[in-house]
């Protein structure tokens, strides 16, 4: 079963991860681990943002040349 993540819930992730790095009291196998998972995180929401830009620039377009979509 798949959950499906919302930006805000991934960047809660991401943001958890980072303060445990930046604690530095994580052995460097488990902080190898929680850094590709954060890599991982940051990608998935840089890659949202990304789409809801271009969304966003797809809505503001159509909406100054008159264009509506159903």
């Amino acid at each position: 079963m798949t959950k499906t993540r919302t930006f805000e819930e991934t960047m809660q992730e991401l943001e958890v991860i980072v303060r445990k790095l930046e604690e530095g009291d994580v052995p460097l196998e488990e902080a190898l681990t929680y850094y590709q998972k954060g890599m991982e995180l940051s990608k998935w929401c840089h890659e949202k943002l990304q789409h809801v830009e271009e969304e966003m620039t797809k809505v503001v377009t159509d909406s100054k040349t008159g264009k509506n979509e159903e």
